[in-house]
């Protein structure tokens, strides 16, 4: 399902056959936790975005409007009318980030409901249940996610655990899959790499969930709070292990420099909430840097968002407009900037794929990795 068409250095230029469709990679993931991209952006606008793949989490569906009710409504798919990839994640980051009051056991993890409190249960088969329930192309697996930074033994027991529960993930999601009345029987599984920052348990832990033979496989535990070169030590270390002829997917990454920087390290696909909650606090993605609207020095100003950006958004408004809306409260100032942004990093994704089919992407990423760091 996945082919690697050209590789330079470790960056690699490829595609990925789903049941919904071609994905091209490298590739970014545009984020629709509740099935909707915060900032006014529907499935509608996301082709017009380059949009590829929309990533929707199973933690927050499942406590609304409640995955049984997605399910009688035919799947998120019919529901947020959005016909491409769908990716949902395991719900693991969630539980362990969102719930003040969680206990882990072996079964899975009860944990409060960060909306009312009330108590749920959530292990691998509830996980791969409400996944399935959903639709979604690709099912993540249910892991655990720890504090970063983690003691070593824990650590490693964590790891442990996170290899038993993705068996548990595959057993039942091959049970569901083979259900006559599952909505997607050919859903996805991709497991996750966990370890927190020692690369023998990170290689321990890669070379355990590669025995399964997965669709899929996710770096999973990183971007939260360690240092960039953390991160980019931990896949320099994980990705030998992972196989050549599955897709990797970095969690939760990132800025546009570490989108650079992992594509560099053999990452071939990215999810991450930046471009829209950098938009609806008025930062816009440029080529030039990172464009902060609030700034007084944009109030007369009548150039597009990018001069170089031909989204819909740079084609038709200014940035003393835009600043405006924001100024003014309007929630059109966050749908502009939100579409701007989606768009970017949509390009760029797309831009280094370019410059991975003429071999020219250690050159691109010479020319783009500093500028697109800068705050203008």
């Amino acid at each position: 399902m996945y082919r690697l068409i050209k590789q330079e250095g470790k960056a690699r230029r490829g595609e990925f056959l789903t049941p919904h469709g071609m994905i091209q990679m490298p590739a970014f993931m545009n984020v629709a936790t509740a099935g909707a991209i915060k900032g006014a952006v529907s499935a509608l606008d996301l082709k017009e975005l380059k949009c590829q793949v929309q990533l929707c989490n199973t933690y927050h569906l499942h406590l609304r409007p409640g995955d049984e009710t997605v399910r009688k409504l035919g799947g998120l798919h019919t529901f947020t009318r959005w016909n491409g990839p769908i990716l949902t994640d395991s719900g693991g980051f969630q539980v362990f980030s969102l719930a003040k009051l969680r206990n882990i056991k072996e079964e899975g993890v009860t944990f409060a409901s960060h909306i009312d409190g009330h108590r749920i249960f959530m292990g691998p088969e509830e996980s791969m249940r409400i996944q399935s329930h959903l639709g979604s192309t690709i099912a993540m697996a249910f892991d655990e996610c720890m504090e970063n930074p983690a003691e070593y033994d824990y650590a490693r027991a964590s790891c442990q655990r996170t290899v038993r529960w993705l068996y548990r993930c595959k057993e039942e999601h091959d049970r569901l899959n083979a259900l006559p009345d599952t909505i997607n029987p050919k859903q996805m599984l991709w497991g996750i790499n966990q370890g927190s920052t020692y690369e023998d348990l990170r290689v321990g832990h890669m070379r355990e969930i590669r025995k399964l033979n997965l669709d899929g496989y996710a770096i999973g535990g990183l971007a939260v709070g360690e240092p960039a070169e953390e991160m980019y030590r931990i896949i320099e270390a994980v990705e030998p292990e992972m196989p050549v002829d599955k897709p990797r997917y970095l969690m939760g990454v990132g800025t546009p420099v570490n989108i650079l920087e992992a594509v560099r390290r053999g990452v071939d696909i990215f999810d991450c909430v930046m471009p829209s909650r950098n938009a609806r606090h008025g930062h816009a993605f440029t080529w030039e840097g990172c464009r902060n609207l609030m700034n007084a020095k944009y109030e007369l100003d009548t150039l597009p968002l990018d001069p170089t950006c031909d989204c819909p958004v740079c084609r038709n408004f200014t940035r003393a407009y835009i600043r405006h809306l924001f100024k003014s409260g309007e929630m059109l100032a966050m749908r502009l900037c939100v579409m701007h942004n989606i768009y970017f990093y949509n390009t760029l994704l797309e831009r280094i794929r370019m410059a991975l089919d003429s071999g020219q992407f250690e050159k691109f990423y010479q020319e783009n990795v500093e500028r697109l760091g800068k705050r203008i």
